[in-house]
């Protein structure tokens, strides 16, 4: 039998020939069960017309080996391929989350900055990029060593799966795992088939996408790309992005070898900043003058590859290997004021970044039993680095602004990681199972200072973080349809290179002071399924110590600080059901209530010599909703005429630490219609869709402590989307 590791539609008590810890597109599948991510209207690029039922997946993410999601004493959640493509642009990672409880993943219409997204209120704090949430685009990091990280080098239209990992259990993969979110890429296999595809909507945005994928013995392949472009919602928030990757992976019946490559070039993407409440209120399409007068903007080109090995050495032992690399260059103009880069130690508003990264973790699997009961033991080392050439320039010539003017920042900045893991799981009783694990993780940063003109002097240094990770968990199967769970671990999350970058006080150099967050988190959870649907339910807590905040954002260049202690203590429900043939619903709920436990000051001016504003205890984290529910309902013959209404609504977030000012909270509703036809061995698929059908003004996304009170991101009102695509078999 050749190589499969993937187990669709297995039971719990059937056992694959061999199932190495692979972390691929079919095996990682969530649990459609646990949150269902049914489709919405259309049909997926390339995807045969009479798609299959659908059956129960397993799942790595939380153990790395393929399990049930059903049997962890875990949150984990499986968006599928249906969910990614069906009815949607396919341009934002946002598009496809909505329906897990505890994420909150928000579009900001700002493509200069990526995504939001956080998970049990990790994250929230980011200003730009990916943080406090551990990133992975099949098996590759998509976080660098500090725990900052990025997701726009994912090509959806050739995505086959999402999963999203809360909790405890996250800690296993590191530094800055207040959750992981994986997504992998289709598998390559059957006749190739070629598929095109177009997606136009509201404000100018525009994509194509085409993609080719087969396979032959133990070859397969998938090969994709597309290019989008849009004109923005908001005035100077066009953006240009296009994507490549290719996957490759051959097996025979020991062996599994996957090569992944991909790119990413965003040569246009328009920054229009936050707007302060009373340009909210007067023109959410408005931006800030400044934005306009330098010319804020951002552009970013990134190529990596990578290539796994996995090897069975017999019926119980298993290896697998991974190597990557890969490169990154930005430059960003900001729109920090003239006057004060006067200042001889001030470093510029250009950034200019050129990063080269690398790493390597090799696992190795046992699959055995113990006092005749099912155990499995994964031990590996993970190494990763990363090497940038950091500059800053001033952000203007003369009177002419926006432009890149004198160097006044040039230093070399290293970051690895090495990183010892354990973890396994124990049914120790018919009805009990255990599973644990430790990990041990050290962070290195070193800088090198090549600006050393005088009075600014030689700021180089270095700061080295460590600590040890356990995680236990309780898993008891009350009935075949009932487990319940408890489950406790330790996380850390170290400053990353940008929270470093400056220091509060104005003077050069990176904030070494700064110091890593230790949390202890908790979970206890029921999971069911029974004629009705299935459910998941989770109680969770988690306590932070020595936790890092904002402690200044002015024009889009933030310090931080170590705050003291927070709590994060919330509810998450999913209810998902197959209400009659064809006929899918779901709901996800969570209420998080996340606040500071101590007092501590902050700035309201920069720069920040001595902080002037006192945050009492018991304020609530900034950038976190209270209260999130999601529900959709969706009408998905395999042909035909296709339907979807979702729904989603939002309490109030807090934009600072002082909780002075909110985003209000909002509800909107979205709706979609599709056909899906064969004619002949050609596949093709229309929709239509309308978001935000009632027009709702609302702030999608803040800007958390924006220190000239732009907290405010606005979301588009009512919008439509409109695709087609083509598939031919051969």
């Amino acid at each position: 039998m050749p190589f499969r590791p993937i187990l669709w539609g297995m039971s719990k008590k059937q056992e694959a020939p061999w199932m190495p810890g692979s972390e691929r597109g079919g095996s990682l599948a969530f649990a459609a069960a646990l949150v269902a991510a049914w489709p919405m209207s259309g049909q997926a690029q390339g995807a045969p017309a009479d798609a299959p039922a659908r059956l129960a997946p397993v799942v790595v993410t939380a153990t790395r080996t393929a399990e049930s999601p059903f049997d962890l004493p875990a949150s984990i959640d499986r968006i599928g391929v249906d969910t990614i493509r069906d009815a949607r642009p396919q341009v934002n990672i946002s598009e496809s989350l909505g329906g897990v409880a505890g994420l909150l993943a928000r579009d900001r219409q700002n493509y200069a900055q990526d995504v939001q997204i956080s998970v049990r209120g990790f994250g929230a704090r980011s200003t730009f990029g990916i943080r406090g949430v551990r990133l992975y685009v099949d098996g590759i990091p998509a976080t660098l060593p500090d725990g900052q990280g990025q997701i726009t080098n994912v090509d959806l239209g050739s995505a086959d799966s999402i999963e999203v990992l809360r909790g405890p259990f996250s800690a296993l993969y590191g530094n800055s795992s207040g959750g992981v979110i994986q997504v992998f890429t289709e598998e390559g296999s059957g006749p190739p088939t070629v598929g095109a595809g177009v997606v136009a909507g509201s404000y100018g945005a525009l994509r194509f996408g085409l993609k080719a994928s087969g396979g032959v013995g133990g070859f397969g392949y998938v090969v994709s790309g597309s290019a989008f472009r849009i004109d923005g919602y908001r005035e100077h928030s066009a953006a240009e992005r296009n994507i490549g990757n290719a996957k490759l992976t051959w097996q025979d019946d020991a062996n599994r070898v996957t090569f992944v490559v991909n790119s990413v070039a965003l040569p246009k993407a328009q920054d229009p900043l936050g707007l302060t409440r009373a340009q909210f209120e007067t023109d959410p399409r408005g931006v800030d003058p400044v934005a306009i007068a330098f010319d804020t903007r951002k552009t970013v080109d990134q190529t990596q590859v990578g290539l796994v090995y996995e090897r069975r050495i017999d019926a119980v032992n298993s290896l697998r290997a991974l190597v990557y690399s890969g490169h990154r260059n930005t430059e960003q103009f900001q729109a920090i004021p003239v006057g004060p880069q006067a200042s001889p130690l001030h470093p510029g508003g250009v950034i200019m970044l050129s990063r080269d990264y690398r790493g390597t973790d090799v696992r190795w699997t046992a699959k055995t039993r113990l006092a005749d009961g099912p155990a499995t033991v994964v031990a590996g080392v993970a190494y990763d680095e990363l090497d940038e050439h950091r500059r800053g320039f001033q952000n203007f010539v003369g009177t002419t602004l926006g432009v890149e003017g004198a160097l006044r920042r040039d230093e070399n900045n290293d970051v690895s990681n090495f990183d010892q893991y354990l973890q396994g799981s124990w049914q120790f009783a018919p009805r009990w199972t255990v599973h644990a694990g430790v990990r041990h993780s050290k962070v290195r940063f070193a800088s090198e200072d090549h600006y050393v003109v005088p009075p600014n002097p030689d700021d180089s240094g270095k700061l080295d973080f460590d600590a040890t990770l356990p995680v236990v968990g309780l898993m008891f199967a009350a009935t075949p349809a009932l487990h319940l769970y408890v489950t406790a671990g330790r996380g850390f999350e170290t400053p990353t290179l940008n929270e470093l970058a400056y220091r509060p006080s104005g003077l050069t150099g990176l904030n070494l002071a700064l110091g890593a967050a230790k949390s202890d988190s908790y979970e206890a959870g029921v999971k069911t399924r029974n004629d009705w649907g299935d459910v998941n339910v989770a109680l969770f807590e988690t306590r932070t110590s020595n936790e890092i905040a904002t402690l200044s954002n002015v024009g889009g260049r933030s310090t931080f600080q170590n705050v003291g202690s927070t709590r994060r203590r919330g509810l998450e429900t999913a209810w998902s059901a197959d209400l009659r043939e064809n006929l899918r619903a779901q709901v996800a709920y969570t209420r998080l209530d996340a606040r500071y436990r101590d007092t501590f000051q902050t700035c309201t001016v920069t720069p920040c010599p001595v902080p002037n504003l006192t945050i009492p205890a018991g304020n609530r984290i900034p950038g976190i909703a209270r209260d999130s529910l999601y529900g959709a309902v969706g009408w998905v013959p395999p042909l035909g005429l296709r339907g979807g209404v979702e729904a989603r609504a939002l309490s109030k977030v807090w934009v600072n630490d002082a909780n002075s000012d909110a985003a209000a909270g909002f509800a909107t509703v979205n709706v979609s219609a599709g056909y899906v036809a064969r004619v002949g061995t050609v596949d093709l698929t229309g929709f239509a869709r309308v978001d935000n059908l009632f027009g709702r003004n609302y702030a999608g996304s803040v800007i958390v402590n924006e220190g000239n009170a732009r907290y405010f991101e606005p979301a588009p009102t009512r919008n439509w989307t409109v695709g087609l695509t083509a598939a031919l078999g051969f």
